[in-house]
């Protein structure tokens, strides 16, 4: 299980490196996650500047390291070249792989110019281990992962995968289909994870887990052992908090709202456009988490 770190900010939005730290230790300690996702969808990366994504990098894997089992870097701009300058930013220093989005401003309409995008950042980074970062809801890019994965390891040799957020579970089953042996298709839709993993997917990347993490451990355990009544019943837990959440509006201000409230960490607001969460909005979902798992 990956958690995608929220942005860590102060209160005049700029870059907070000093929570990093305690931020790391409440995910392995509180939560049981160890390995981290940095500068994606939930960390806001497309409202920072590539100087700002540096640093936060860097930050994550120094802290990281001897405490996570793994810190992939989110490196994915509108732009190819500042996409290759974040990937090789990211192996100088130390990620243990790197993910890209699909640019979403020029969209490409089938898998062979994304494909061709994927290969060149690659190059820029070429022995760290390579992702696909698949999230149509968000850019707007149609185009099926599975397509995207036929043949990408001929054109990326350190190919290692899929962070499948999307909602088509057929696209995702022939993903896992065609995963060569050293891969992994994790899947980032958290409502859904046990469907995902019914299909095989090999872990879960998820935002919510960054509060829910214990409890994403537990399903994945039960769904392991065998015990799908109990891996269904916390899945269920799941989706009743978020559709509880979503009714009222549930955006990445409302989500980091509702971190810093169950972790108490410091991370600030979001940055615009982005809006910052009322407190009553967030105290309400909060009560519900609690209402839910009361063991938290």
């Amino acid at each position: 299980m990956c958690g995608p770190t929220f942005l860590t900010f102060s209160q005049n939005s700029e870059i907070n490196l000093k929570e990093i730290g305690r931020y790391i230790d409440y995910l392995t300690e509180k939560q049981g996650v160890n390995n981290i996702f940095v500068n994606g969808t939930t960390g806001e990366s497309m409202s920072l500047s590539v100087a700002e994504r540096k640093i936060l990098a860097e930050e994550w894997c120094q802290k990281a390291k001897g405490k996570m089992d793994q810190v992939i870097v989110h490196v994915g701009c509108m732009n190819l070249k500042d996409s290759q300058e974040l990937a090789g930013h990211a192996a100088q220093i130390g990620a243990d792989g790197i993910a890209v989005i699909a640019p979403s401003f020029f969209k490409p309409s089938t898998a062979e110019p994304l494909k061709m995008f994927l290969h060149e950042v690659a190059l820029a980074a070429p022995t760290l281990p390579f992702y696909y970062y698949h999230i149509p809801a968000v850019t707007g890019v149609n185009v099926l992962a599975s397509d995207v994965l036929e043949g990408i390891e001929e054109l990326i040799p350190s190919f290692s995968g899929v962070k499948f957020s999307g909602v088509d579970l057929m696209d995702l089953g022939q993903c896992v289909s065609y995963s060569q042996p050293r891969w992994s298709v994790l899947y980032g839709v958290d409502e859904q994870l046990l469907a995902a993993l019914a299909l095989g997917a090999h872990g879960a990347v998820g935002s919510t887990y960054n509060y829910m993490g214990c409890h994403v451990n537990e399903l994945i355990s039960a769904f392991d052992k065998g015990d799908i009544v109990q891996a269904r019943r916390i899945q269920f837990k799941m989706q009743e908090l978020l559709s509880y959440a979503q009714k009222r509006g549930f955006d990445v201000g409302v989500n980091k709202q509702l971190m810093i409230e169950l972790s108490g960490l410091n991370l600030g607001p979001p940055r615009l456009p982005v809006m910052p969460c009322p407190h009553e909005q967030c105290l309400c979902i909060a009560q519900k988490y609690h209402s839910i798992f009361p063991e938290c």
